[in-house]
């Protein structure tokens, strides 16, 4: 069967990445910011009132598997926590302020971000022969600035995020939005993931052959045996070509 579409999950795929979503820095930081527009939450209560709004706004959500509204999460906050004299600050300021905290603590949680090793060289290679895509569990203000920041958006045709649809992976939704924006027929596509579960079930629901990205060579019979089971597994993206050909 001929392949007209890549598709590629991006955490642990594409990226390599560590967030530490619990530091304290973090909560010490916005909390000051807050302070500037009239709200008092001691980094201490800020994080508990985080976590806990993050999981009511999520439990809301009528899906099997729920994605959160980051920014969402920031303007609850805000909004419960905003005093009489805040009230008083410019609408814009108050308008604006939801989002920059989501990039904020995002940029404060992050501890490493890099590209996997050899993976520009292979999109490059890729994209001469297929069309490409992304299907990613992520927040719409850093899921594509974060591809743009590492030099990967130019790559792909179409990219999707799990947060502008209120549902994550292994949801065959998102596959399914991918592939029409790219108008590639499931068996025509493939998905690289590295998470068994999200990924490859995912992906394989949707009617995608799957490909099980995991650089770590003790990990590549984990799962393996269940219905998550990857039509092929590689440690290097660089083998890529070889099983698209």
């Amino acid at each position: 069967m001929t392949v007209r579409a890549v598709l590629f999950d991006v955490n642990g795929t594409l990226v390599d990445i560590h967030t530490d979503e619990h530091r304290d820095r973090i909560y010490r930081v916005i909390s000051h910011v807050l302070a500037y527009s009239g709200i008092d939450l001691p980094r201490r209560r800020l994080r508990t009132v985080y976590f806990d709004t993050l999981d009511e706004l999520r439990d809301r959500v009528p899906e099997a598997y729920p994605e959160f509204d980051a920014v969402a999460v920031w303007r609850t906050i805000i909004e419960r926590h905003t005093s009489a004299c805040a009230r008083t600050l410019p609408a814009e300021r108050h308008e604006q302020l939801p989002r920059f905290l989501t990039e904020l603590h995002r940029s404060l949680a992050r501890r490493r971000l890099r590209r996997q090793p050899h993976v520009r060289t292979v999109l490059g290679e890729l994209r001469t022969r297929h069309r490409l895509g992304i299907v990613t569990d992520g927040q719409v203000p850093y899921a594509r600035p974060e591809l743009a920041e590492l030099g990967l958006l130019d790559y792909f045709d179409s990219v999707v995020v799990s947060g502008e649809h209120g549902f994550r992976k292994p949801d065959r939704r998102l596959f399914s939005t991918a592939l029409d924006a790219l108008r590639v027929a499931p068996e025509h596509a493939v998905y690289i993931g590295n998470d068994h579960f999200r990924d490859i079930h995912g992906a394989r629901r949707a009617g995608l052959r799957t490909v099980l990205y995991t650089p770590d060579d003790d990990a590549v019979t984990v799962g393996c045996a269940c219905v998550c089971a990857p039509d092929h597994v590689i440690t290097d993206h660089r083998q890529l070509a070889g099983l698209l050909e």
